[in-house]
């Protein structure tokens, strides 16, 4: 082993271990939003593109969910609440599209507003 490899096992990424829990959640919902997003705008008519990103996405709001649920969350109980809400929204929005009932924007459009939350860019107006 050279003094690099030695190096790189040793200290790893180091702007992965600065990551906050914030910027990490930020991070995945930002990948899972674009390939939803690119799955419903590049090839509408791709139903296995669109219902694997569905998927994914659905695997985060669970996830999410599940965190939400814990007692170890430590979110004020009227934001875990609407969160929650919005998990469950989520779900029921996600077997509409599935069933081809609803458009998968609004699940987009979810997202981008977790995502403009997480990163403190909140619009008011």
């Amino acid at each position: 082993m050279n003094a690099h490899t030695l190096a790189n096992a040793a200290y790893g990424q180091p702007n992965t271990a600065q990551k906050t829990p914030r910027s990490a959640e930020y991070d995945v919902i930002a990948r899972i939003t674009f390939r939803l997003r690119t799955a419903v705008e590049s090839n509408p008519q791709n139903f296995a593109d669109i219902a694997q990103a569905m998927y994914e996405n659905r695997r985060l709001w669970t996830e999410l969910a599940s965190d939400l649920s814990g007692s170890g969350n430590g979110l004020p109980d009227t934001l875990r609440l609407q969160l929650l809400q919005l998990a469950a929204f989520t779900s029921r929005h996600t077997d509409e599209v599935l069933a081809g009932r609803a458009e998968a924007s609004v699940l987009i459009d979810v997202n981008l507003a977790i995502m403009r939350g997480l990163s403190g860019k909140v619009d008011m107006t």
